[in-house]
């Protein structure tokens, strides 16, 4: 009986050990606003103009909704940006907002951006970022706030993540970053999301860690919200975490096409890799979709080439090799048979910020 009891104390205290070491390693890898506390966590969020209203609510909406839901004022929220004033966003929606250095004491700044981030990321701008950040126990970005976070030079050595249209030039731009595809990470005392539904899981997560799953699974329940997907879940060109339920070979051939735009495998290919033949992928996804994996793959690849034609400084010939199109002839009569127009007369437009 003794030597039980000496065996019971043992494992209690080898878990409790383990709970301090499991402790240590979160203080290590997470930021300590994502560590269980009643404590009330105030955050400024800093609006740039032409954010989209999406990325804003996805910010706030979840903190909004934990007070609610918890009858407690469990968060605390301010709208700073660089000017102050009213900041517009791409909805035609405006934001009163405080100066940035006026803002009261906060735990947490979060940066939500969306267009024109060169335009909006001046030098002064990021002195401005970089002396006011010392301030904060925490940093994110959201959206485009991880361009500006990484145009500051605060995201250095730390792994990041900023929206899928965005991380290829991200990548190059700033090498000093380890950029992944996941939807949102959470680094040291930095944390960045890939766009307005990775921000809500961030959030959810937020809830989660400060407060317990039960608040967030509610705070979810709220917008009628199923929280899929984990932080290193790949951004997707696709929605397709409903097609993981109710198809999920099409939604393995779909993430198949998303990795391999610039070098297209055959259908054939992508179904052998799946343990489909062509004729069933064929049929799961005119059962699905409406549509044939090789028309799929082809609006895929032309929608990104459309993406590149508005959004880059590529040339029309590197953007068709981007997307998997060995001849520029061949590029330049799909994208006019596909949106009516030529690239080149798409390129004269100003891009919609939308």
């Amino acid at each position: 009986m003794t030597n039980l009891l000496f065996r019971s104390a043992d494992h209690v205290g080898l878990a409790q050990m383990s709970f301090t070491i499991y402790e240590t390693y979160l203080m290590k890898t997470e930021n300590q606003i994502f560590l269980r506390t009643p404590e009330t966590l105030s955050v400024a969020i800093l609006i740039l103009p032409d954010s989209n209203t999406l990325s804003l609510a996805a910010t706030v909406d979840p903190l909004r909704a934990a007070n609610r839901r918890a009858a407690n004022p469990l968060y605390h929220w301010q709208f700073v940006s660089f000017d102050g004033g009213a900041t517009h966003l791409t909805s035609g929606i405006s934001v009163e907002t405080s100066v940035l250095e006026q803002a009261a004491t906060a735990d947490a700044l979060i940066v939500v951006a969306g267009f024109n981030l060169e335009k909006h990321a001046s030098q002064s701008r990021m002195r401005r970022l970089r002396h006011e950040r010392r301030k904060y126990q925490a940093v994110g970005g959201v959206d485009g706030g991880s361009w500006i976070l990484a145009r500051a030079g605060l995201l250095d050595g730390v792994t990041a993540t900023t929206h899928w249209e965005d991380i290829e030039t991200f990548m190059t731009r700033f090498p000093e970053i380890d950029t992944v595809r996941d939807r949102y990470v959470i680094d040291g005392r930095y944390f960045t999301t890939g766009g307005a539904s990775p921000c809500l899981d961030m959030m959810l997560h937020l809830i989660r860690c400060r407060q317990g799953p039960e608040l967030a699974l509610r705070v979810a329940s709220a917008f009628i919200y199923d929280p899929l997907h984990p932080a290193s879940a790949p951004q997707s060109l696709v929605s397709s975490a409903r097609l993981e339920i109710t198809a999920p070979a099409v939604a393995a051939a779909v993430r198949r096409m998303e990795t391999d735009i610039e070098d297209p495998p055959t259908i054939t290919a992508i179904a052998l890799g799946i343990g489909l033949s062509a004729r069933s992928l064929e049929t799961a996804f005119r059962q699905t979709l409406g549509t044939t994996p090789g028309q799929f793959f082809l609006d895929l690849r032309l929608q990104e080439a459309h993406r590149l034609v508005q959004d880059s400084d590529l040339t029309l010939q590197e953007i068709a090799i981007r997307t998997g199109f060995a001849a520029q002839a061949t590029f330049a009569r799909a994208f006019r048979r596909k949106f009516g127009k030529t690239a080149s007369v798409l390129r004269q437009r100003p891009p919609s910020l939308s």
